[in-house]
């Protein structure tokens, strides 16, 4: 295996190399006690912080965790060592979506499922405040049920030459999956480009070829700036109509993805996968929480922003060798964790008046951390319990209570019989659930 010991932190037995790109190595691995096949990306740490991208993966994957969608390959875990990064990965053993297109363009039905679920996955990610950027045919790959599963969602901050692992391709990132206002180089709004590249897939799989294909690359970059581009005879009107709708020069000007979702053409047959519809109550009841605290904040001064919760500040630290994984498993005590679509002040609020409820004494460590601390002397003395917000994302924060004093299991009795039901308006997923 040369650098990489045959065991991983004593926890994945690693595999044979599956493809490697300038800076980062892609091998297949097993969970040792569940023996579940993983991909693991090992990427060098120096590299990402000559490049100065720490700050900006933190956040996505931090949310990219704590999400789940089936059309997105799950990053199961972050791990490092004092050198390298491990991106622990969900292993899709059905190869490439395009492998298929190379055989052939595919019937309509079948592109419409694959534009469907991509469409899905993508719009799932950007509810969560992550963009894709770099959607093209390595990034779409099949399970064994024939389903789509997009890779590198959450890592896509990452730039291009520390992302590109020729896993299957070893063509660099093409242009002709790239909006126009990336290749002019100027500020863009990564959910709009997303749109554009899944315009130029939907063509691929219908077409069995490129809408922006010339020898000379800079005529190519000519049609891709005026999304100059002809359909083949056999494309029905209203893929026609929807792909003219997505393939729009102007950013501005773009079909939206709740727009694409009340084409016809596409809600045929559509389905969203059912585990991960949201709320919308929650969000209702959200705002009506906000408002509330509003007018009490009113006389108040403005509070700071929460911290990101994130991997990456443990990682930029140099120890030896080291697991990130509690920040991700399920075995935290018990509900002792959950996200939720509130603002900050909201849950802050909500925490606070249910601990009062509940004759907790409030005390505050710092702008949105909290400690409670219980009424009566319990086993081991008083029960005293910590509550954070971290803000993950726009619209995405995480709240983490730990235990600071007292019984274990009376503040599980706590947390399960008191916290749970009392927090129910503001929580969108318990982390474990």
């Amino acid at each position: 295996m040369g650098e990489i010991r045959n065991v991983l932190f004593g926890k994945y037995e690693m595999g044979r190399l599956l493809g490697k790109g300038t800076f980062a190595k892609v091998y297949y691995g097993k969970e040792m006690v569940t023996g579940e096949s993983v991909a693991i990306k090992v990427i060098h740490k120096d590299q990402v912080k000559k490049e100065g991208m720490m700050e900006q993966i933190k956040r996505e994957i931090s949310v990219m965790r704590l999400v789940r969608h089936p059309n997105v390959v799950e990053l199961k875990e972050v791990m490092a060592t004092k050198t390298k990064i491990f991106f622990v990965m969900e292993y899709v053993k059905g190869g490439e979506l395009f492998a298929k297109v190379f055989k052939g363009k595919l019937k309509e039905d079948v592109a419409r499922k694959y534009f469907q679920q991509l469409i899905s996955a993508v719009d799932f990610c950007h509810s969560r405040g992550v963009s894709h950027r770099d959607l093209k045919p390595e990034n779409l790959l099949l399970d064994e049920n024939e389903d789509l599963k997009i890779s590198d969602f959450g890592l896509s901050a990452l730039p291009e030459q520390l992302r590109n692992d020729g896993l299957l391709h070893t063509q660099c990132g093409t242009p002709a999956y790239v909006a126009p206002e990336v290749l002019r180089k100027k500020g863009y709004d990564g959910s709009k480009t997303d749109i554009w590249s899944c315009g130029v897939i939907l063509y691929v799989l219908l077409a069995g070829f490129l809408p922006f294909q010339d020898e000379n690359i800079m005529s190519m970059y000519r049609k891709v700036f005026k999304a100059e581009f002809e359909f083949p005879p056999w494309f029905s009107m209203e893929s026609k109509r929807l792909i003219s709708k997505l393939l729009v020069a102007d950013p501005e000007r773009r079909i939206t993805i709740p727009a694409i979702m009340r084409v016809p053409w596409f809600r045929k047959g559509f389905s969203r996968p059912v585990a991960f519809s949201i709320d919308h109550s929650l969000v209702d009841k959200c705002e009506e929480a906000e408002m509330m605290q509003n007018k009490a904040e009113s006389t108040k001064p403005k509070l700071s922003s929460p911290a990101f919760f994130n991997a990456f500040e443990f990682i930029s630290s140099m120890s030896s060798g080291f697991d990130l994984s509690s920040l991700f498993e399920n075995k935290r005590k018990s509900g002792s964790m959950f996200t939720s679509k509130c603002s900050a002040t909201a849950i802050m609020a909500k925490i606070e008046g249910v601990a009062k409820g509940l004759s907790f004494k409030v005390a505050k460590v710092k702008d949105f951390k909290v400690r409670l601390q219980g009424p009566s002397e319990g086993r081991k003395g008083k029960l005293s319990v910590t509550a954070e917000v971290f803000e993950v994302a726009p619209e995405v924060a995480v709240v983490e209570f730990s235990k600071s004093a007292g019984d274990t299991l009376e503040y599980v009795k706590f947390c399960d019989e008191d916290v749970r039901p009392a927090l129910k308006d503001i929580v969108w997923t318990w982390q474990g659930d």
